[in-house]
């Protein structure tokens, strides 16, 4: 049975959602999954796995700087790996952002690591309003004001496609099908 390790970085918590998603899906196709925060994984399952998935979330356009951190110590591992990378930003809510080649967050931050995925993708995120610090409500709801998105403070939208992420799943699965 092959074995990911999928690694988070997440702000609100629904990039880990997501890879819950992830893990749930290999598991179905055979896989044994393991989760943990970039900065604090195992080292023994970073070894072990037969496949590596990073999902990062984006705030204020940038990735977190454990996700690049993290590459840059274990670029080689990457490469020889089967792995893969996601992004998660409410930006990717619009069509026209929402893939590895249009997003502008994700080209930005690939062009400035050394690893180049394999399987990349970029998920919307969920818009949660309540659930903000008052500075990050005020901060996404300015954005949100000038990129056209709902302003009302109240505002929940989950704007994840559930079936991309199933469809990320079966990529990283084929890429590396179990014995």
């Amino acid at each position: 049975m092959p074995k990911v390790l999928i690694l988070h970085s997440s702000v609100d918590g629904h990039t880990v959602e997501i890879c819950h998603r992830i893990a749930s899906s290999l598991e179905t196709n055979g896989w044994a999954a393991t989760l943990a925060a970039i900065d604090a994984y195992d080292d023994a399952a970073l070894a072990d796995a037969d496949a590596l998935v990073i999902g990062a979330s984006i705030r204020y356009g940038h990735h977190r700087p454990a996700v690049e951190k993290f590459i840059a110590s274990h670029l080689a591992l990457l490469e020889a790996k089967t792995s893969a990378l996601f992004s998660v930003g409410l930006v990717a809510r619009k069509p026209e952002k929402s893939e590895p080649h249009t997003n502008p967050y994700l080209r930005k931050f690939l062009s400035r690591i050394a690893w180049k995925p394999k399987i990349a993708a970029v998920f919307a995120g969920r818009l949660d309003y309540p659930r903000y610090r008052f500075f990050d409500r005020q901060m996404i709801r300015l954005i949100m004001a000038i990129t056209g998105g709902p302003t009302d403070p109240e505002t929940v939208i989950e704007y994840t496609d559930w079936k991309a992420v199933e469809a990320f799943a079966q990529k990283i699965a084929a890429a590396h099908p179990p014995v």
